[in-house]
Parts: C-alpha cells; sequence; structure tokens
C-alpha cells in the first residue's frame, strides 16, 4: 500500500510539472514586484505665518523634520508627536507658552520610567497626551482613564 501512495505520488507531480511547464504558446513573465514600503503621510505640520516670529519657527520645524525626523524616524512614544504637539501648542496659545507646553512635553517624553502609568493609548499604539490638557483651562481639559485606548 505504501509503494503504491508513492508512486501516486511521484506520478501526479510528474503530470503537474509537464502540465504547467513554460511553453511556447504560454511564456512566463516577469513579475513587477514593488517591495517599496508606502509613506504613511509627510509632515504636515505647519504654522500659519501671520508673522515673523512664526515664519523662523515654520522655517526651523521644516529643516528639523527634513534633516532630523526624517531620517530618524517615527520614534516619538505620543500621539500627537512632540514637532506637532509644539507646532499645536504655539498655533492655540502664544510663543512662549507654546515652548513651555513643549519643554514639559519633551521631559515627559524622554523619561521613559514614569511616563506609562499615567497616559491612556492612542489607537496607533501611542500614548495620549494632547494639547488641551495643558492649557490651564477647565473647561478645555478632557481626563480620559489609562486603561481606555483614543480614536
Amino acid at each position: 500500500m505504501n509503494i503504491n501512495f508513492t508512486k501516486v505520488i511521484i506520478i501526479s507531480i510528474i503530470i503537474s510539472s509537464c502540465s504547467f511547464g513554460q511553453n511556447d504558446w504560454n511564456k512566463w513573465g516577469k513579475a513587477e514586484i514593488n517591495y517599496q514600503l508606502p509613506v504613511q503621510s509627510k509632515n504636515k505640520n505647519t504654522i500659519s505665518r501671520k508673522n515673523i516670529g512664526l515664519l523662523i519657527l515654520t522655517s526651523l520645524n521644516t529643516t528639523y523634520s527634513f534633516f532630523i525626523s526624517e531620517l530618524d524616524g517615527d520614534n516619538c512614544p505620543f500621539y500627537p508627536s512632540c514637532s506637532a504637539f509644539f507646532i499645536e501648542s504655539v498655533e492655540e496659545t502664544n510663543l512662549i507658552k507654546g515652548f513651555l507646553m513643549f519643554g514639559d512635553r519633551f521631559t515627559r517624553d524622554t523619561n521613559i520610567f514614569k511616563r506609562l502609568p499615567y497616559y491612556p493609548s492612542h489607537i496607533s499604539g501611542k500614548l495620549y497626551d494632547p494639547v488641551n490638557n495643558y492649557k490651564l483651562d477647565k473647561n478645555q481639559i478632557k481626563y480620559y482613564p489609562r486603561d481606555i485606548v483614543v480614536k
């Protein structure tokens, strides 16, 4: 029984290889395979250019995103990213408050031991830390428990 089964397998392999082999009328073509990953999103963090200070910040942000952020990759553990947080905080408050909010956020970003138990998760898998929670306006602060996933 075992020998017959082996013969059937060998014969079926021979027949299938002869049936689907390359011939004159049906040649195998070159497969067009693209191994590049699509870019998720370019850095769309732009500050409105209302005055010269914001224009300087925009050019610094563009330089940072081109020379450092694109090469370093997506390493910020928070959502929104630290650069997006800085831009949003400057737009929603002013330059000094935005810079102080960013400094506070950046020091929390670099402390790898104390950040996990305090922040909820974003759907992207990062820690959710929006600008509204640092404006010192109790009507805009939204508290999310740490075990929730924010969209």
